[in-house]
């Protein structure tokens, strides 16, 4: 059986926990900070309260976001992801298919539950 101390997998959730700063909601996937912020956006969600690192169900170690009903949507469409981003360093940290999708409207708002980004335990 490998280990990896928890202090490793905490190391690169920190990121997450110290650097994101905007939550998107996507059309697609996004696989660049401009694909998530302004090709597939359709809504965004600033400063998106992230937990530290935390012990994960099923062993590994996540963050989570909190659940939230205050995003702003900016374009009509079908959200199917959200994104993670840094707008100080035009960076894409972390992108997720949705629960569920979502259609939005323009100028309306929109909410996400709680969601998490997760490393395993190593196999």
């Amino acid at each position: 059986m490998a280990f990896l101390n928890d202090g490793v997998l905490d190391a690169g959730l920190q990121q997450l926990t110290d650097n994101v700063n905007e939550l998107h909601i996507c059309s697609q996937e996004p696989t660049t900070y401009a694909e998530a912020t302004s090709t597939y956006t359709l809504g965004n969600k600033a400063t998106p309260a992230i937990s530290a690192p935390q012990d994960r169900t099923g062993g590994g170690r996540e963050v989570e976001a909190s659940a939230f009903s205050d995003g702003s949507v900016t374009a009509d469409g079908t959200a199917t992801h959200w994104a993670w981003v840094d707008t100080n360093a035009s960076t894409l940290y972390a992108a997720k298919t949705l629960s569920s999708s979502q259609s939005v409207t323009n100028g309306n708002t929109f909410s996400l539950d709680a969601h998490d980004v997760a490393i395993p335990d190593p196999a």
